[in-house]
């Protein structure tokens, strides 16, 4: 015999958290960073050199080069960044123009998560038990709780944090997968809208460069459904599932984005560090997720459990055939987060407590330890931080910016504010949980996005790589490079408007500079004028050779 229902939730414990706060809350996630940074390196870097190639019409839009380097990964998410850049130019630089295409995919992703959920608490078998005497929470007001609890727990999600805020073809699959679940969760009561979503998502997903993915996606929506085709408003649903999925595996094939990515050997320490991934990205979801399918365990073939797990369980897989990529990873965030928030109707009082106080500690050393080393960085006080800061992080020089101090002050109060909020009234309600949690991820974003701003873009950015590389090399020279990483070509093209020949060979060609890593052995023909690195990097040092027969032209003093 199948176990009651978990779910035992009164009217009151469903208080609608207040929609002004929820936007504010979200705004204070997905705006900081936003303005102010260039692109960071590595592939948010990357991907942005390719979008504004093709928006500048310096490289074909069906097969866009950087640096002769062709695009390994999907079209669509660059012709979408690079169609923004058009759109927005000249009011806005191309890399905000670009970043607020990705901003907004990141807020629609929440959007989606919401009403996903919504959708999924509205059905029969997710709704909690009636009481004996009336009390129990009412259809909408449950399923608006519970739907709060799971935007609450995609914000409080760690692995979306640094990704979700950049520009690459990750946050448009994680999008598609966004709107699939919205899709299959809608249908019943929105027919037309969740047909119309499954269509588009699917090849969406595929096209952005998870075809895969979007196979095995579709095709546990299709057997989900064949399940359920006899309940009303699923009837022949699987039908246009195994339409999109079909779709899609065509999408893929002419977007070229079937490719080979297997990554995994079952040695320990591979399964060791994909453990140790699984378990800080997907913090704190996917404790939840665990309760939820242990406390719903009779219900796993309901849709409100079945849709999310079969989805959340399909990146899990990829990830690991990946070898652990954490990318794979982040599309598993929203089922997830769907999932843990069928959680919070089942908590005992004693386990949001253990969540509210280490939250509380937490997330409250966090931002002492971000003011401190700002403190350090403005005045030197500590000093040892402020030695520390110097040492790592050669020639960076502090700004001060007064709008960005007052925006970190008053995320501070408001976190202050919404502890002792959260400690003395709506004790009660549903998503208490979460709100700490969320609230600290979002505030030590928002601080670390103002205060720390000029030195993690001084870090993070190859802008100081590229303005070393400029002492010895003039601009709009050729440069010949090999061996060095694709997010330095893109930072040479992007940053210094050099052009740049990466393709095999290069330095047999026309450039009278050479770029290589300093380990790579000194060609013949070549004369090293200086070794580089970037200024936060110990590690990595660029050579920077020229033609023997023009050495004469260069200083050949070594920078260093």
């Amino acid at each position: 015999m199948n176990s009651p229902n978990p779910a035992l939730i009164s009217q009151d414990a469903v208080k609608r958290l207040p929609r002004v706060a929820l936007l504010l809350f979200c705004a204070a996630y997905v705006l900081p960073g936003l303005f102010g940074r260039d692109p960071w390196r590595n592939e948010d870097l990357t991907a942005f050199a390719y979008m504004l190639k093709m928006a500048q019409g310096q490289t074909s839009w069906l097969a866009p080069t950087v640096g002769g380097l062709e695009l390994h990964t999907a079209l669509l998410p660059h012709w979408l960044g690079a169609g923004f850049i058009i759109m927005l130019s000249p009011w806005l630089d191309p890399p905000l123009a670009a970043r607020l295409l990705f901003a907004g995919l990141l807020t629609l992703t929440l959007v989606l998560t919401w009403y996903t959920t919504f959708q999924l608490g509205l059905t029969d078998a997710a709704q909690p038990l009636p009481f004996a005497f009336g009390g129990e929470a009412h259809r909408v007001d449950y399923a608006r709780a519970i739907a709060d609890g799971a935007l609450l727990a995609l914000v409080a999600s760690l692995g979306l944090l640094q990704l979700g805020h950049e520009t690459t073809p990750e946050l448009v699959q994680l999008n598609a997968v966004s709107l699939y679940l919205w899709g299959l969760s809608a249908v019943p009561r929105h027919r037309r809208a969740g047909r119309a979503a499954v269509l588009v998502a699917l090849p969406a997903l595929s096209a952005s460069g998870a075809p895969a993915m979007a196979l095995a996606m579709g095709s546990w929506g299709v057997i989900v459904h064949l399940q359920h085709r006899l309940d009303p408003g699923l009837q022949r649903f699987w039908v246009w599932g195994l339409v999109a999925t079909a779709v899609s595996v065509l999408a893929g094939v002419l977007a070229h984005g079937w490719a080979s990515r297997w990554g995994f050997s079952p040695t320990w320490l591979q399964l060791t560090q994909l453990a140790r991934l699984y378990a800080w990205f997907l913090w704190p979801a996917w404790t939840l997720a665990l309760w939820t399918l242990w406390r719903w365990r009779w219900q796993l073939m309901q849709r409100h459990l079945s849709i999310p797990l079969g989805v959340a369980a399909v990146s899990l897989l990829a990830c690991s055939v990946m070898g652990g990529s954490d990318r794979a990873l982040m599309l598993a965030l929203p089922p997830v987060a769907v999932l843990a928030a069928f959680a919070l109707p089942t908590f005992q009082r004693s386990t949001a407590a253990a969540i509210d106080w280490f939250s509380v500690f937490f997330f409250t050393g966090c931002a002492i330890f971000i003011w401190v080393m700002y403190s350090a960085m403005q005045t030197g006080i500590p000093a040892r931080p402020a030695a520390n800061i110097a040492k790592l992080a050669l020639g960076f020089k502090p700004s001060f910016s007064l709008p960005r101090l007052l925006i970190a002050i008053a995320g501070t109060l408001a976190w202050l504010w919404l502890v002792r909020w959260r400690t003395g009234r709506h004790r009660e309600a549903v998503w208490k949980s979460l709100v700490l949690p969320a609230s600290g991820v979002a505030l030590c974003w928002l601080l670390a996005m103002t205060l720390w701003l000029p030195a993690l873009d001084y870090a993070r950015s190859l802008r100081p790589w590229v303005a070393r590389i400029a002492r010895h090399v003039a601009p709009g020279a050729c440069i010949a490079t090999a061996g060095i990483p694709r997010s330095q070509v893109a930072a040479l093209e992007v940053h210094g408007h050099y052009q740049v020949d990466a393709t095999p060979g290069a330095e047999q060609r026309k450039c009278a500079v050479l770029l290589l890593p300093a380990r790579a052995p000194a060609p013949q023909g070549w004369k090293l004028i200086a070794r580089e690195r970037r200024p936060t990097e110990r590690e990595e040092t660029t050579a920077v050779y020229r033609r023997s027969e023009a050495a004469g032209a260069t200083p050949s003093s070594e920078g260093h």
